[in-house]
């Protein structure tokens, strides 16, 4: 187990009360989206495709109805995960590779910065 920072140790509910970029990027609608598991699937297979697909595309490849296809497509991109276009009828999703990268690794240094107790005057209300 790792040791625990001292500069950055608090009681839960002094670590309550503190505020900093791990509150804004522990979005808790962003990991529903990913986190559900036809989701991830679907969001892995447009990840790998590295193109726009549309949802007649995607439902073909796996063993889910379209309309779930649809749906699970249309939440990953109210959380920011695909970019969505409308072509007439045709609904084209792509993953945001990139995007998706770069929160990850804005939520890694935002938990080593407390990690490392890094804490700036601005980020809490107990520095």
């Amino acid at each position: 187990m790792a040791s625990i920072n001292q500069q950055s140790a608090a009681t839960p509910k002094q670590a309550s009360r503190r505020r900093g970029q791990i509150d804004k990027r522990l979005d808790p609608e962003f990991f529903k989206a990913i986190g559900e598991p036809t989701r991830a699937k679907l969001l892995a297979c447009l990840i790998k495709c590295g193109r726009p697909c549309s949802v007649t595309e995607v439902a073909e490849c796996c063993s889910i109805d379209f309309s779930m296809v649809a749906r699970h497509l249309a939440a990953l991109s109210r959380a920011g995960v695909l970019n969505a276009r409308k072509e007439g009828r045709t609904m084209w999703y792509q993953a945001q590779g990139t995007e998706l990268a770069e929160r990850f690794r804005s939520l890694a240094d935002a938990i080593d910065e407390w990690d490392r107790g890094s804490c700036e005057g601005d980020c809490c209300d107990d520095c």
